[in-house]
């Protein structure tokens, strides 16, 4: 049993795994969070590592037998250290909510107010959504995007300073999950600044453009910064916590719960563990180490620039054909598109595109007039399409696609030209040759 291979030891679990690489394979993916890792990555994921308890840290751990694994972990960290310029990480957060979960732990007390990005802005549902745990522990106040104007889908700074002075909450979060502009970091540091507030930088859907330097580095402005460890930065499904060269000395030592005095990194540390998580997975820490080597490759930068080209050329093929488009296009990764003038619901275009063979999310657009289960948008991304080889022109070529399902939603024979367009497109570029 120990040596039998999956296909012929649960062939049910085999066959799922090769439904999924098929669909992989036969889709476009647009979905803003998803992304192709490499070969190397998934070895490392599935490799012996799983098998090792390794709680407590490289060189402190509280099991034996740990010297392999701290050799992976330490790689992961002085190669995220590296990648992003900080002088602390904590690689262990097996999510991004893992990881926010350790900063309110160690930012908070259960009852005090925060203020984050409203989700149906754009936001996060870590960032005080009443059905989540930061918004059932937490008090959380939102602030939201202009509705009109120049600066409509922008985040609205006015309203940031004034509800700080309003509600005075103890942190403030930036982040979001479908937010497509850069942040002014500066100007959340002021506000912070000027209530005494910790400044908090979810960076879970631009890490991998922040690290390039192709978007704003929040590190020298926030207080902690978290991430997952996929997304655009193209690593398997994980989280991490990092801070900035000037945060021990901006912050100084933080008072502990236990009347103690403790640095920001040693609080985050042990808000991880033993606060937030038992072991850590060390076959995942040793996966982020591999895309933490990659993306300190030269090559990883070009990818960056073209992930950020090609979803400046999906907004402006979207444009050109009459889509509003939130804050009118993008500085990242992803645009969110409002179907309202369509007449068509995210969660119908979801399923038309769908059945198709282009993969997208439904999602709530700002001062959406429809459920979160309907919404009138969708989200699209231009991550995991870069990774597998598309370039403007290509993305070009799938919002025409894409707006001709729109235009005739219940029209099965559309439907089927594109999807056999999907798939000679896609023939160009290949997914995995194993």
């Amino acid at each position: 049993m120990m040596n039998e291979p999956l296909d012929s030891a649960d062939a049910q679990v085999q066959a799922a795994i090769q439904r999924e690489l098929e669909r992989e394979r036969a889709d476009v993916e647009l979905i803003a969070s998803e992304n192709y890792v490499s070969r190397a990555v998934m070895e490392a994921m599935g490799s012996c590592l799983t098998n090792k308890y390794a709680e407590g840290l490289p060189g402190k751990r509280y099991y034996g037998g740990c010297e392999a694994v701290d050799v992976a972990e330490d790689l992961a960290r002085e190669r995220a250290k590296e990648l992003f310029g900080c002088e602390w990480v904590n690689v262990q957060p097996h999510s991004g909510a893992s990881a926010n979960a350790a900063v309110y732990l160690t930012l908070l007390e259960p009852g005090d107010t925060f203020l984050g990005l409203d989700l149906s802005h754009g936001g996060h549902l870590t960032h005080g959504s009443p059905v989540n745990f930061s918004g059932i522990t937490y008090h959380a106040i939102h602030y939201r995007v202009r509705k009109d104007g120049p600066q409509a889908g922008r985040i609205d700074m006015d309203e940031v300073r004034a509800k700080a002075l309003e509600h005075r909450p103890k942190m403030i979060s930036i982040g979001a999950s479908a937010y497509p502009r850069d942040f002014d970091y500066e100007a959340f540091r002021a506000i912070a600044d000027e209530i005494g507030a910790f400044l908090w930088m979810d960076m879970a859907h631009t890490a991998g453009l922040i690290a390039k330097g192709l978007l704003r580095d929040p590190l020298p402005l926030c207080d902690v910064v978290s991430t997952t460890t996929h997304k655009t930065l193209r690593g398997p499904r994980g989280g991490m916590l990092l801070l900035g060269r000037d945060t021990e000395n901006r912050l100084g030592k933080v008072a502990a719960k236990s009347g103690r005095t403790k640095m920001m990194s040693e609080l985050l540390d042990a808000a991880v563990f033993p606060g937030c998580q038992g072991g850590p997975l060390m076959h995942v820490i040793a996966s982020k180490a591999v895309a933490f080597g990659e993306a300190l490759k030269p090559e990883f930068e070009t990818y960056g620039r073209q992930v950020i080209a090609n979803a400046k050329a999906m907004a402006e093929a979207f444009c050109e054909r009459g889509y509003d488009l939130v804050s009118g296009g993008t500085d990242n990764h992803l645009i969110l598109v409002d179907l309202r003038n369509k007449g068509v619901s995210g969660k119908k275009a979801e399923r038309l595109l769908g059945a198709a063979g282009i993969t997208v999310n439904k999602n709530m657009v700002p001062y959406d007039d429809r459920s979160p289960m309907v919404t009138s948008g969708i989200r699209l991304g231009a991550a995991a399409m870069t990774t597998r080889g598309f370039n403007e022109d290509d993305f070009r070529a799938i919002v025409d696609l894409i707006d001709r399902l729109i235009a005739k939603p219940d029209d099965d024979a559309t439907t089927q030209e594109v999807k056999g367009a999907v798939a000679e497109i896609l023939r160009a570029h290949p997914l995995y040759d194993f």
